[in-house]
Formats: structure tokens, sequence, C-alpha cells
């Protein structure tokens, strides 16, 4: 999968940024806390995404799709 095909289109998107940021001048300990900062971002996406999924099941339960 290309990064096109999941990065939004807007301009100045945040994760399009980031995803284009030089790491060249970021030294080891830089890279290591950028890490940890999209790991963090990645456990809260994914909790977020599977919150959702299980209120739409909730939902489909409810009434009875």
């Amino acid at each position: 999968m290309d990064l096109d095909e999941i990065l939004p289109k807007r301009a100045g998107d945040p994760l399009a940024e980031l995803a284009r940021q030089d790491l060249d001048p970021l030294s080891v300990a830089e890279l290591g806390a950028r890490i940890a900062a999209l790991e963090a971002e990645m456990v809260r996406t994914r909790g977020k995404m599977e919150r959702a999924v299980n209120h739409r099941a909730s939902a489909d339960e409810l009434f009875k799709r």
C-alpha cells in the first residue's frame, strides 16, 4: 500500500507532514523519542478503532440489523 493511498489529501495535514519530515538531522535519542510517541499514537488510534467497532456492534445488536 502506497502512503498516498492512506494519507489525507488536505494541505497541511499533520500526518502527511510527519511522513515527509527529514529524519537525517535527528539524533538517536530524538529518533527513539519519535518512535515512542508514534507507538503511543498507534495504541491510542487502535483503542479508538476498537471502541468504534464495539459501539457499532452494540447498536447493530440493539436494532437487530
